[in-house]
């Protein structure tokens, strides 16, 4: 078994973000984020306001990032820290849009490892010098300068080591000019590691260290350390030099505090709290992210605790003395992994879970909230209060979507709609989602009007070359024309000099500023000065069909005639002397595209109704002679060239021929520019008689195919992608091009008149979200009812019956302590207030409980809207761990849903003694639901006590499969509650899930990968046959043959598993298993031990597995998401040749394309067992972003042409995804 690992969505989580020019334009700004192995460019358009994707490139591993900019510079460059062992400078290029490694300089090993550097990066403001620093020990700082061409250089790393060091956080101090110097908050274990008491430990002070590079003896040197009362979390530098009085504000749990060397005492402030919140009162708070503006007269901090509150953060100066903080609430947003200010007035907010979001900064927060300051007094335990609000100072823009955190998904038609739907679990607390992802384009619709009829052609056209904007939009009836002007509204021309009375065939701008309008018995060319020139078709004959661009006119006469003319100097147009005839009727007919240099088109492209195209030359030395013909198995319905341009944007790469074939299958070629050869042919399946028309695609022409689906055909970041659009069915369509909308399309759907354009370019999915109010764990179809099961449990969360609870008591504590009437009165209001006034959830987050707390909830919900039919909420503290639908031998018709449960569960067991009084014993329950059979309800039916926790459950012949702890029980059921059949206790450790297969039953457990089971009926006993030799510490499972299973475990490896054959015939040799029970066992497992098929490293931890088809007709692929939000798919290939050819495509590509951050790729996708059987996709699609010189090496060295090995990289594509 050979496997192909296929990309359809990468990681959507942000864990790192920077902002800078790194396009190096004149006062650019764009955003620098890390998605686990990716690295990408985002472009803020502030137009639009929308977030742009400009570049997005796989470098396999980025741990830390880091923007700096040399003395004197105009653009900023990336640091990457990896785990490759190395630091890695980066550049970014927007000519070719694509980041390029200046530097790599190797340090250490690979891997993510606590004593080598790259988990923390940082940089003088002053752009000298970078430290790169380990979690342990390891410090290394490059010293960064010019070489006499200005180009950027890097020293060999100075050392900074300190050993029995932790190191906690690091930033780069603003001293101006002065040496360059770095803090980090280290802790020193020696001594607790020595000490087997622990009273060491609990005496050791973390401390704030301050190292110093001298620039002229070119060696670091540990400048002070000082220890800190509380240990800190985060350092933010504060600008120095001319700017501020330099400097470090310390962010440590409940207040921040500022430090510097010298003279400078401590300044102290709380981190504020909300007032009358239901947060467990002993909990900490922590700050997670940090922003600093600054300009040339002043600077302020943004920095949001981990609830989302965000606050300004001022200094208040006197000379270089720092006498005051002031802490002022901003705004409440999701809690970020990084913010971004923009000096455009814009804030990123990079979020742990869920959307990322942009917001405009409208005002910096100088209301009339409470602020707070270093002046007023607080005490060491005193703490702040405020009272949140919605948003004032930031107004929300754009928003991108995230899938992460997504805890499971499953795919199918649920929805009904002939096509796969991806129901995915995404997000934490009360932001959560259950999203439904559809492979299609998402549209933006500007406008839509109602039409007088059923139009059957659209057109837009400019008047004057010099316009940027369209002029008219063209609308061709049955029997009429009708032609609409452009302006703050779309209104009916009358002066267009248009003919009104007759359909159009075609229309366009022609000159510099005519119109032509062609028509079935001639064609009209309107001057600017409204004369009108017209050339009549011969009797008894019509245009059929035609093609125009600015200086040519080419029509079809019936009978299959060719008539071209061409416009001369003096703006008159020429019918050229000779008329071309040809055996069958034209069907369809386009112009190459104009190319740079050149007045006229070179090629005509025709196609015939005798099922072929002919591209025929338009050079006046061989004017109308064919040059190529291609034969198609049906006849042509539309065509058109479309040319690629270099990725410089100058000259053209390529031109291809798409031609749109009544079958319903695309052709695309490639038509060598010179002598007109067609070649290379692709086909894509689109639907029924598939019409092409051009459009505007991020500069450049791209293709809207309309057909029983409209498909948008573009390049986009160095690759073509053909996506459908989730929109109503198109007819027609042109482009578009007005004031509010620079790259849209007109398009005609049955009666009526839209104006829509394409928004998120190069995303496979449409996103469809419904609201949660926990977090959803697990997700279950209806067997029959397009709905879904889905349990949500949230840890250190309140039900909400314990919430209204403790509003009561908290307002009855209120009045209790009311002593006269005047405080009675008061108390009374704040009573009132506190059980009435709620926080919206989702924009302010739950209420955070002590730990060992749990809310739980199972809902039943529609797959088509979203809605929620049933819901029913669990006590306080059972959290709901897994579901399954079972139907029971006793009830076939009935389908029950059970949901295992654990009580009182603590996430880390050692930290609570049984002595404790905060300890309850932890168990388990599993509850039983019937499910109405439309799908619309479900009713309880009772609860059974379970000994431990339950992971697993699972239907099997008519009976529950439940797991937990080592336990794995059968259950039936009966009135009151489930009747325990048989159990088998021997499971190594915890069984997280269960999966059956004919008579096979695989259980899996956490620590100790798969085991295969056979229930004996006649004995009722459950017997374990073979196992697995490896621990894999298992998140989930999906069962692929009788014989084989796929696994994937939390570290982000993906294995297939096989039963060997001899195990196959034992089994069925002796079907009670008789011969495979423990006697006979190794190593304290099973007697027999599964195969390894295949590994893999995905890079980040499965969620989910299925093995299902991704479109209709397509192959069954392995389809995985991750926690990060990636999907992704294994598919097998259709011949060992193919197997051969994708192994050898894979090694040249990582010889020839290593990865920017030094990283080696097998290294990598080996990342904790050596890769076996699985050829990576990711790697094998980065032959497109190769240099062409390096791309024909490589195809030489294959026996291959260039776009033989794309057309190989497509078609595996479309053979099984998107």
């Amino acid at each position: 078994m050979h496997l192909y690992n296929l990309t359809l969505q990468g990681q959507t989580a942000i864990n790192q973000a920077i902002q800078g020019n790194f396009s190096g334009l004149p006062k650019s700004q764009e955003i620098v984020v890390g998605r686990g192995s990716a690295l990408e460019l985002l472009q803020l358009d502030t137009v639009t306001g929308k977030i742009k994707v400009m570049c997005h490139q796989d470098i396999f591993g980025v741990r830390s990032l880091l923007a700096f900019r040399l003395t004197a510079g105009t653009r900023d460059f990336i640091a990457v820290g990896s785990d490759s062992g190395r630091i890695v400078i980066l550049q970014y290029n927007p000519e070719k849009t694509c980041f390029e490694r200046l530097h790599q300089e190797t340090f250490g090993k690979t891997g993510c490892r606590r004593i080598v550097p790259g988990h923390y990066l940082a940089g003088d403001p002053r752009g000298r010098a970078l430290m790169i620093g380990a979690v342990e020990r390891q410090k290394l700082v490059y010293i960064m300068n010019r070489d006499a061409e200005a180009h950027l250089t890097i020293s060999s790393p100075l050392e900074a080591h300190k050993q029995h060091t932790l190191c906690y956080a690091m930033v780069g101090i603003d001293v101006g000019f002065e040496n360059p110097t770095f803090a980090c908050l280290e802790f020193d274990y020696e001594d607790a590691d020595n000490d087997p008491t622990g009273e060491a430990a609990k005496r050791t002070q973390q401390t704030l260290t301050f190292y110093e590079l001298d620039l002229g003896l070119n060696h670091v040197v540990r400048k002070y350390a000082e220890p800190l009362t509380d240990p800190g979390n985060l350092l933010i530098a504060v600008p120095g030099g001319n700017e501020g009085p330099s400097g470090v504000i310390v962010c440590c749990e409940n207040y921040i505090v500022y430090k510097n060397l010298g003279d400078q005492p401590d300044i102290r402030c709380p981190i504020p709290r909300r007032r009358n919140e239901l947060d467990d009162a002993d909990r900490t708070m922590l700050i997670i992210a940090t922003a600093t503006h600054k300009t040339k007269n002043m600077f302020f901090f943004l920095i949001q605790a981990e609830n989302g509150d965000i606050f300004k953060v001022t200094l208040e100066t006197d000379e270089d003395l720092v006498t005051e903080m002031k802490l002022k609430y901003f705004d409440t947003v999701p809690p970020a992994n990084a913010l971004c200010i923009l000096k455009a007035g814009f804030l990123f907010v990079a979020a742990e879970f869920g959307n990322h979001e942009l917001y405009q900064i409208a005002s910096l927060g100088e209301g009339g909230d409470d602020e707070f300051s270093s002046a007023m007094g607080f005490g060491e335990n005193d703490a702040a209060f405020f009272e949140p609000h919605e948003l004032r100072s930031l107004i929300p823009i754009d928003s991108m979507d995230s899938l992460s955190p997504l805890t499971d998904a499953v795919i199918g038609d649920i929805a009904r709609e002939d096509a796969a739907q991806l129901f995915t679990l995404v997000g934490r607390g009360a932001r959560s989602h259950m999203k439904v992802l559809r492979n299609g384009l998402e549209i933006s619709e500007m406008a839509v009007s109602d039409l007088p009829g059923n139009p059957n052609a659209v057109w837009t056209v400019k008047k004057n070359i010099e316009d940027q904007y369209d002029s008219y939009i063209v609308v061709s009836f049955v029997n009429a024309t009708l032609t609409l002007t452009i302006g703050d509204t779309v209104e009916e021309a009358s002066d267009s000099g248009f003919l009104p009375t007759t359909p159009t065939i075609g229309c366009s701008m022609i000159g510099d500023d005519s119109l032509v309008q062609i028509y079935s018995e001639g064609i009209r060319h309107i001057r600017a000065d409204k004369r009108i020139n017209e050339w009549k078709a011969p009797p008894r004959r019509q245009i059929v069909k035609c093609a125009v661009n600015r200086r040519q006119v080419a029509v079809a006469l019936s009978g299959g005639e060719l008539v071209y003319f061409e416009l001369d100097l003096n703006g008159t147009l020429n019918e050229f002397t000779e008329r071309k005839l040809f055996n069958a009727d034209i069907a369809c007919m386009t112009f190459s595209e104009i190319s740079e240099g050149e007045l006229n088109s070179r090629f005509l492209a025709l196609g015939t109704v005798d099922n072929a195209v002919r591209i025929i030359s338009l050079d006046p030395n061989d004017m109308l002679m064919p040059l190529s013909t291609q034969n198609l198995p049906c006849p042509p319905e539309s065509i058109l060239l479309i040319d690629t341009p270099n990725e410089d944007g100058k000259g053209v790469a390529s031109v291809h021929l798409n031609i749109g074939l009544q079958n319903g299958c695309l052709f695309r070629n490639t038509v060598d520019n010179v002598t007109g050869a067609i070649m290379d042919t692709r086909t894509r399946y689109l639907g029924t008689r598939p019409k092409l028309f051009k459009v505007q695609v991020q500069g450049r022409s791209a293709i809207l195919c309309t057909s029983s689906r409209s498909w948008l055909l573009y390049h986009f970041q160095r690759r073509f992608h053909l996506t459908p659009l989730s929109y109503a069915n198109l007819e027609y369509a042109a482009s578009f091009c007005s004031n509010q909308c620079a790259e849209g399309v007109v398009a005609i759907s049955a009666s009526t008149l839209r104006i829509i354009a394409a928004e998120k370019l190069g995303v496979a999915f449409n996103v469809q979200s419904f609201e949660h109010k926990m977090t959803p764990r697990r997700i279950a179809v209806h067997p029959t009812m397009p709905c879904l099961v889905v349990i949500e449990t949230d840890h250190a969360a309140y039900t909400e019956v314990t919430k209204g609870l403790k509003r009561n008591q908290m307002a009855q504590d209120v009045e209790e302590m009311a002593s006269d009437e005047t405080e009675a009165a008061l108390a009374r209001e704040i009573a009132t207030n506190l059980r009435e006034r709620k926080l919206d959830e989702r924009v302010f987050g739950a209420p955070r409980a002590g730990y060992g707390k749990w809310a739980s909830a199972i809902s039943l919900v529609s797959a088509t809207t979203g809605e929620k039919h049933s819901h029913f909420e669990l006590p306080q503290n059972e959290n709901a761990k897994c579901l399954a639908l079972v139907q029971f031998s006793k009830h076939p018709d009935a389908v029950m849903v059970l949901v295992g449960c654990g009580v009182n569960e603590i996430l880390n067991s050692s930290e609570v003694e049984p002595s404790d009084s905060n300890y309850r014993p932890v168990r388990g329950c599993v509850y039983t639901f019937h499910l109405s059979p439309n799908g619309d309800r479900f009713d309880f039916l009772h609860r059974t006590e379970t000994p431990l926790p339950v992971g697993a459950i699972h239907d099997f012949r008519g009976m529950a499969l439940v797991g937990f702890g080592k336990f794995l029980r059968m259950y039936d059921i009966g009135q009151k509650k489930l009747l325990a059949k048989c159990e088998n206790k021997n499971f190594p450790v915890n069984i997280v899930n269960i999966q059956s297969t004919g008579q096979r039953i695989i259980v899996s457990d956490s620590q100790e990968s798969v085991h295969f089971l056979r229930y004996r009926k006649g004995d009722n006993q459950l017997v374990v046959f073979a196992d697995d030799t490896t621990p894999r510490y298992v998140s989930c499972v999906c069962v692929l043959d009788y014989h084989t299973v796929a696994i994937a475990d939390k570290f982000g490896n993906l294995s297939v598993v096989r039963l060997p054959e001899r195990v196959n015939e034992d089994v069925q040799d002796d079907p009670t298993v008789s011969k495979s029970v423990w006697d006979r066992g190794w190593l304290n497992g099973a007697s027999q031990k599964v195969e390894l098929v295949a590994n893999f490293f995905i890079g980040d931890t499965i969620t989910s597995l299925q093995k299902t088809s991704l479109m209709p007709g397509a192959n069954e692929a392995l389809v995985y998401t991750t926690i990060g939000g990636a999907i992704g798919c294994l598919v097998s290939f259709m011949s060992k040749d193919e197997v051969d050819f994708f192994t050898n495509l894979e090694m040249h590509v990582r010889s020839e394309y290593p990865p920017l951050c030094g990283r080696d790729h097998l290294s990598y996708r080996s990342y904790y067992a050596p890769c076996k059987s699985v050829i990576d996709g990711d790697i094998c699609e980065q032959f497109s972003l190769m240099e062409l010189s390096k791309q024909k090496e490589v195809a030489e060295e294959l026996g291959k042409t260039v776009s033989e090995i794309s057309k190989k990289l497509e078609d595996i594509r479309t053979r099984y995804a998107f």
